[in-house]
């Protein structure tokens, strides 16, 4: 039972470490508002539809009291949900259990003033065509 509890321990000690791997960030010079318009312009700029916005920071705010928190992690924070036919065919085509990934996302978070954009990692193989339309969606966003 130690050994269960000692494990179960370490295990969710590691977690924040891993979560932070399993993101790109990138900061933003320039407001909230900025930042979502920005990414919104190069997401549909490349000709792909936006499915859904996901209002998360609100959410987390609203919500936080209900769940016993008051601790407030963003001020605002989106993730702009969508998907490329062409790249999604071809990492499918590679691989159909990779519709686990789809839709893909790009957030938006604003931390105390700190505005950040970002994305999930894919794992090596196929998946990271679509990683590097991610990047260049949010590079095209940063200028």
């Amino acid at each position: 039972m130690k050994r269960f509890i000692l494990a179960t321990a370490l295990a969710l000690g590691a977690a924040p470490a891993m979560a932070a791997d399993e993101a790109v960030t990138y900061p933003f010079k320039g407001s909230f508002g900025d930042a979502a318009f920005a990414v919104e312009n190069a997401i549909i700029g490349r000709g792909l539809v936006i499915d859904y916005v996901s209002h998360t920071g609100e959410m987390l705010n609203r919500t936080a009291a209900d769940v016993g928190s008051e601790k407030k992690l963003f001020e605002e924070a989106d993730i702009f949900l969508f998907c490329s036919a062409q790249v999604s065919r071809t990492v499918m085509e590679a691989d159909p259990m990779n519709i686990a990934h789809c839709p893909y996302g790009i957030f938006v978070a604003d931390q105390e003033g700190d505005v950040m954009i970002g994305y999930r990692t894919y794992p090596e193989g196929p998946m990271q065509e679509v990683q590097a339309l991610l990047d260049e969606i949010v590079q095209e966003a940063l200028k």
